[in-house]
């Protein structure tokens, strides 16, 4: 019994000890190797090699291996590790000066070794990072030196370098912040007022911070490469997106290709200083199709999800970076008043001290003391000499004061100059007197410190990132044809993989697929290899989601023997691998005749009826274009009651759909039909968007919502053929303004319409507006003032080709011309009619997520 209840005591101890064993490992991992402070930012071993960097700081470089070596000292880091810490905040271009190879955060080549390359503090660093008189300190690991808690940095620095890191149990990622934002943030905060934070990354690129929730945990925010189009088969990577390098996107963009789910020519990586990857495209290829494809299924485009988790007061804590802010220059401010009370207590000192120099040199107390033999009474002596000339000196007069005395040099006494002793002395006072204000005005002292800075340091740490919000890809819309797709008529199976069987189309392989048979169900399934569907199919497509334009008619019978019914429909979602029946439940019905309308057109078809002795006219024909398209649950209207033999397509139909209006959102740049920002118009058929920029270029494109508008214009609006299009330019070379008004061709090339190869032409002024005046402000000459012009543009030249000249504006120096242009009348456009619906909308696991509205029957 007693060798048992042993046995269970010693099991606990030995559990006791794993539990304390792990939280003491969890400890030292979080607090001093993931983890940084609130306070200073740092991790303890960036902590360990600022403080070393201080220590060796003469003014010229030190070797990396150096500077490794001497903060082994303070932690036995191993040297790798204490190396890659310092590459890191190298690549930062913020505390170090680096000089040698110290990798490429763009390529992500690494640094050369540590004995090849070299570094100092930058003039910030020295400047914020550092005051021994206010840093606190402790021993190191083996007790031989002082190592700082925290180092006095008097800048936001966390949040200004960023940080990542992986403990027990917890990580931490904080996004690096712009320079100058943060030192405006923390004056607006000084200044009691609100202000925003949002990250800015040294790799550039566009970034979207709808969901950054403050930098918190659960906050989202998406980061994108800059991609332009080079020409009509280039597009051009100039910029990064946060934590990819060329490498890992051009590893992604290869995977994606051979996927198939981009398609590209080759890729070339022309990366040094600047950023430069070309993608070359195949002659077929959309180029807008292409570009948001790398964003939706390539490292173009990644999700980060930031985690601001930082140690304060020995515990980590999740804040928000507007709390770290907020602690960071709450901590400066009493950094700032730590060193204003060390300083005015100096100063105080050294008042202090020259007052009693002064008195015991102009007193000549130095003379009382030369027949004093003993030390003790030479102390005496001065003190009692001292005591009628000290009320009006800030403390009373110590032994350590008079043994200060008693060091002063015949020479000094010799030379005595009261005057300039009573200047020094008022100097003291006013330095006291200023650093007494700014203790008394803290915060201005604090606002006043950040702007300096500011000043000082600002200059070339302007935001690199753009800030934008991006618009949602729809993947299965701009993935590549990479799959042949194939139909078995006879046996009812659908697929990639008969390819013996007939080809139908070529689609992606996350494209739905959409299915109707003869007896009126409708299916829509994901591309797989072979899916059974069910015999006499009619009809295989790829569907769209929320396709509206995209109608379906078709005339089916009620049952075996029941009436017949027209109907017309379009099909905006489902729910995937689910049999919708479009005709009847009575079993035996049947569709006569079926046709799938891209654009909503509507043809007109022959009903041959059998032969019956109550029917007078045995062939009816119907126009599809008289019928309303409503819900695909709707019965449709009554065709006949009477048996039919065959229905026969008479003629072929045109759209019967309204125009489609198309919006341009500037948010994101791109074109909607939801609503959203500015509206261009009503869109049918071949109509065009114009769009000119400030190179004198104009472009005519599609209304295809997948087109991108990346790049800043002066016109972007429907374009209307017939009208002229006015604009002024300064041609470099003739050093003079022209006229001209030109209609445009209508291709897809782009047109230039001045020359714009000079550097000193530009664009001054274009407009599709008719109306346009010129007030042409001339400059004063040799005290000549001559009255301003105006010019009507429409009457001052008529519409020629786009290659003309034009007419010049005027002869004389042009100071500024100011424009003035006629309201133009509104223009109400008609509302186009409403489709009925009866869908359910299709999430991605098959779900049902939207409401049925049913159709009365007709």
């Amino acid at each position: 019994m007693e060798e048992s209840t042993h046995h269970e005591e010693s099991l606990k101890k030995v559990s006791g000890l794993y539990k304390d064993w792990f939280l003491d490992y969890a400890s030292y991992v979080i607090l001093d190797r993931a983890i940084p402070s609130i306070f200073d930012g740092f991790k303890p071993v960036q902590r360990r090699i600022m403080h070393s960097m201080r220590e060796l700081e003469d003014g010229r470089y030190n070797k990396v291996a150096n500077v490794v070596g001497n903060t082994m000292k303070y932690h036995p880091h191993g040297d790798a590790s204490i190396t890659d810490a310092m590459v890191q905040l190298g690549q930062k271009e913020l505390l170090i000066d680096t000089q040698g190879n110290w990798g490429n955060i763009y390529t992500g080549d690494s640094a050369a070794a540590a004995r090849y390359i070299e570094a100092r503090l930058t003039p910030f660093a020295l400047d914020v990072v550092f005051n021994p008189k206010t840093t606190q300190w402790t021993k190191s690991y083996d007790g031989r030196n002082n190592e700082p808690i925290d180092l006095p940095v008097k800048f936001p620095l966390l949040l200004a370098q960023g940080v990542e890191g992986i403990g027990v149990g917890l990580s931490t990622k904080i996004m690096p912040h712009n320079f100058n934002e943060l030192i405006t943030a923390s004056i607006l905060h000084l200044k009691g007022k609100k202000f925003e934070l949002f990250p800015d990354f040294l790799t550039e690129g566009m970034l979207d911070v709808t969901n950054y929730n403050d930098g918190k945990r659960g906050g989202k925010i998406r980061a994108r490469a800059r991609i332009t189009q080079k020409d009509k088969h280039t597009l051009t990577i100039t910029e990064l997106p946060f934590s990819k390098n060329t490498g890992d996107l051009i590893d992604s963009i290869i995977k994606a290709n051979e996927r198939g789910k981009i398609k590209i020519k080759k890729i070339e990586d022309n990366t040094s200083d600047l950023v430069e990857i070309n993608i070359h495209l195949h002659p077929d290829v959309s180029p807008d199709k292409t570009i948001d494809a790398l964003y939706a299924f390539t490292d173009c485009e990644v999700p980060i999800s930031p985690n601001a988790c930082v140690i304060v007061g020995d515990k980590p804590m999740f804040l928000s970076v507007s709390d770290i802010l907020k602690h960071n220059t709450d901590h400066t401010v009493s950094l700032l008043k730590k060193e204003l009370e060390i300083e005015l207590h100096e100063l105080q000192e050294n008042w202090h001290f020259s007052s009693l120099e002064r008195i015991f040199i102009e007193n000549r107390i130095y003379h009382d003391i030369e027949e004093v033999k003993s030390w003790e009474d030479v102390i005496k002596t001065i003190d009692e000499g001292l005591k009628p000339h000290t009320k009006h000196l800030l403390r009373a007069v110590t032994e350590e004061d008079i043994l200060r005395l008693t060091e002063i040099r015949i020479k000094r006494i010799s030379r005595f100059d009261l005057d300039k002793f009573k200047e020094n002395i008022i100097a003291l006072e006013g330095k006291i007197e200023q650093v007494k204000h700014h203790l008394a005005n803290l915060i201005a002292y604090a606002i006043d410190y950040y702007t300096n800075i500011q000043k000082k340091y600002g200059k070339g740490k302007e935001r690199k990132t753009e800030l934008r919000i991006f618009d949602t890809i729809d993947a299965s819309k701009v993935a590549v044809a990479n799959e042949k797709f194939y139909v078995n008529w006879e046996e009812g199976f659908i697929g990639t993989s008969l390819k013996k069987d007939e080809f139908l189309f070529d689609c992606s392989d996350i494209d739905d697929i959409i299915t109707f048979q003869k007896d009126g169900t409708m299916k829509v399934v994901k591309v797989e290899g072979k899916t059974f569907i069910g015999k006499n199919i009619v009809h295989v497509a790829i569907w769209k989601k929320n396709d509206k334009r995209t109608v379906y008619n078709s005339i089916y019978r009620e049952g075996r023997e029941g009436p017949y019914y027209m109907k017309r429909f379009s099909v905006t979602g489902v729910t995937r691998n689910t049999d919708y029946k479009l005709a009847s439940d009575k079993k035996g019905s049947e569709m006569l005749y079926f046709s799938a309308n891209p654009n909503g057109e509507a043809e007109v078809v022959s009903v041959l009826l059998k032969p019956n002795a109550r029917v007078r006219k045995n062939k009816i024909d119907i126009d599809f274009s008289e019928i309303a398209i409503k819900g695909r649950d709707s019965k449709g209207n009554l065709v006949t009651k009477y048996a039919v033999k065959k229905v026969d397509l008479k003629e072929e139909g045109v759209s019967t759909l309204a125009p489609r209006k198309i919006w341009f959102d500037d948010s994101v740049r791109r074109l909607n039909a939801d609503g959203r920002g500015t509206l261009l118009g009503s869109f049918k058929g071949d109509d065009r968007i114009l769009t000119i920029n400030s190179q004198g270029e104009a472009k005519l494109v599609s209304f295809d919502l997948m087109n991108r508008f990346d790049d800043e214009y002066l016109i972007l609006e429907k374009w209307k053929p017939e009208q002229a299009i006015t604009c002024i330019y300064f041609d470099g070379e003739k050093d003079k303004y022209f006229v001209k008004r030109f209609l445009l061709e209508a291709t897809p090339n782009i047109q230039s319409f001045f020359n714009n190869e000079n550097p000193k032409s530009f664009l001054e002024f274009v407009t599709t507006e008719v109306g346009a005046i010129a007030e042409l402000v001339f400059p004063k000459i040799k005290d000549k003032q001559k009255d301003p012009e105006t010019v009507d543009l429409d009457e001052f030249i008529t519409v020629k080709g786009i290659k003309a000249i034009g007419n010049q504006l005027t002869k004389d120096k042009v100071k500024n011309i100011n424009i003035t242009i006629p309201e133009p009348p509104e223009i109400i456009e008609e509302e186009p009619e409403m489709e009925e619906t009866s869908d359910e909308d299709l999430d991605d696991d098959g779900g049902t997520i939207g409401s049925l509205f049913d159709e009365e029957n007709n």
